[in-house]
């Protein structure tokens, strides 16, 4: 799949563990495009590797979302993986910031980059 707004960097750990982290800036009017891309992402995790969960719990993937407005003011974000929904206060009203961290298992990460080549 191509991304049109989240650019991964990768980290490999020397635990077999790996991590991908991408941000975004975008205007409000944006906003939907950047939170779709993260859905489709969280999707496919979902989808291709089941609930999310911390590696050291026998999970395969985690991730966090991270958001703010100008002046680093953070909103409260959550997304629910089963049903795939958003939700964010305060309703946004400037340029918002979106951080994505995603860390896996080493087989994650080699089936995350082939679902999302650079």
């Amino acid at each position: 799949m191509k991304l049109e707004y989240l650019l991964f960097d990768f980290t490999d750990e020397e635990t077999g563990s790996c991590s991908f982290d991408a941000m975004a800036s975008v205007l409000p009017t944006r906003l939907p495009g950047v939170l779709d891309e993260i859905r489709a992402v969280l999707s496919w995790a979902y989808r291709e590797f089941g609930p999310p969960s911390a590696l050291g719990q026998e999970g395969e993937w985690d991730f966090e979302v991270q958001a703010s407005v100008e002046d680093d003011v953070p909103l409260k974000i959550t997304y629910d993986v089963e049903r795939a929904r958003f939700s964010m206060l305060p309703a946004p009203a400037g340029r918002v910031t979106l951080a994505l961290t995603i860390s896996g298992s080493r087989a994650f990460g080699e089936a995350f980059r082939e679902a999302f080549p650079e």
